[in-house]
């Protein structure tokens, strides 16, 4: 029974008489808390006094945060683990890409027999087997498109196109054909097959793999201008599917320049090139918009032997007769086996009044189409 005084409760606890008194001199400040060990009781102890009723809390008690993330990060890396063995281990993972093939070039100059004669200077080509040929890229005419077993018709289209548009970069463009500027046949090529491309315009050779005009028609800007800017063109184009994954396109044409000395002082004269390439496209190569050429047949005259037409053409201009060919002796291994020196034929060398041999580089086409008044750049 409390006093008449007390509450029903009893004394408030830090009232005084509670008996809180003997604490009242203990203070327990924060670094006092967290210094203090943690102990806990079992429920067995907490039911038997018996024994000594402590379980320390270890590291990993007091450091839960910092258990998670090790946690997490192991998980992590059991992940990418499993990741890369399975996508190393995956069967239909892609293949790498595959490595364009190199360009195999044969290159042949036509010398004349005699001396070159001379065109007309307002016409050149007017009574030439040339007068017929269409003007530019007009010359470059596509086939019908059609579907394959694995390439749709669009598809077939534009690798012909895209054939199409090389081959006036390469052999039309005054750009490339004079002047130098191989940006835009460097840009078409397959990344695959630049670094050939660089080589065989720094440093050609006539080996079959880094002749410069196998890639493009160079005429040297030094010594020779066009007499006319409207090159002539004929030829074929066609187009077949090797393999599940690549088209080629075959293109056969000859090309005909009108060409004079820089200085404007002789006649002008004709010079023929005959380009046989082959093309290949995969579906990379359509989606970037490249080309990869493979093989490149080219004839070009009238040129001289002694000449050298890996680097660039220097085509013999009217009056202008070859130089005698120098003799190969076939026991010195030191000189390089190069490509042969073909004659040219007399009716490809026809002026004015003149009628072309059948079966020259450069014969008349079986129709004569109308020509433009001026060239123009392949439009896709």
């Amino acid at each position: 029974m409390t006093g008449p005084g007390d509450p029903p409760e009893g004394i408030p606890e830090g009232s005084p008489g509670s008996g809180d008194d003997e604490y009242r001199s203990v203070v327990f400040d924060e670094s006092f808390v967290r210094a203090a060990r943690i102990q806990e009781y079992s429920a067995r102890e907490r039911l038997d006094g018996s024994a000594r009723a402590v379980r320390t809390r270890r590291f990993w008690s007091r450091g839960g945060a910092t258990r998670q993330a090790l946690v997490l990060v192991v998980l992590i890396a059991v992940a990418f683990g499993t990741a890369i063995y399975l996508g190393v281990r995956n069967p239909y993972a892609q293949a790498p890409e595959p490595v364009a093939q190199p360009l195999r070039i044969t290159l042949v100059p036509l010398a004349p027999t005699g001396a070159v004669p001379a065109a007309d200077r307002t016409e050149p080509f007017a009574g030439t087997a040339a007068e017929g040929y269409r003007i530019g890229s007009d010359g470059f005419t596509l086939p019908a498109s059609f579907s394959t077993p694995h390439f749709g018709e669009s598809q077939v289209t534009q690798a012909l196109t895209l054939a199409k548009e090389y081959l006036w970069a390469s052999a039309v463009n005054p750009a490339a054909l004079t002047g130098g500027d191989v940006r835009t046949v460097r840009g078409m090529l397959d990344p695959g097959q630049r670094v050939q491309f660089d080589r065989s315009l720094t440093a050609p050779a006539d080996d079959g793999r880094h002749a410069a005009t196998g890639w493009l028609v160079r005429l040297d800007p030094s010594r020779i201008d066009l007499a006319d800017k409207q090159v002539r063109v004929a030829g074929t184009m066609a187009v077949m599917e090797t393999a599940d994954d690549a088209l080629e396109v075959l293109t056969d044409h000859t090309m005909v320049y009108a060409v004079r000395a820089d200085t404007g002082s002789r006649e002008p004269s004709l010079f023929t090139v005959r380009r046989a390439l082959r093309i290949r496209f995969d579906r990379q190569d359509l989606r970037d918009s490249h080309v990869e050429l493979l093989q490149a047949d080219v004839e070009a005259g009238p040129l001289s032997c002694g000449s050298e037409p890996a680097k660039r053409f220097e085509p013999l201009l009217a009056g202008e007769r070859a130089q005698a060919q120098a003799g190969v002796d076939p026991y010195d291994h030191r000189h390089h086996i190069t490509s042969v020196c073909g004659v040219l034929a007399p009716g490809s060398l026809a002026g004015p009044g003149v009628s072309p041999q059948q079966g020259s580089p450069a014969a008349r086409p079986s129709e004569s189409p109308e020509t433009p008044a001026n060239p123009a750049p392949p439009s896709r």
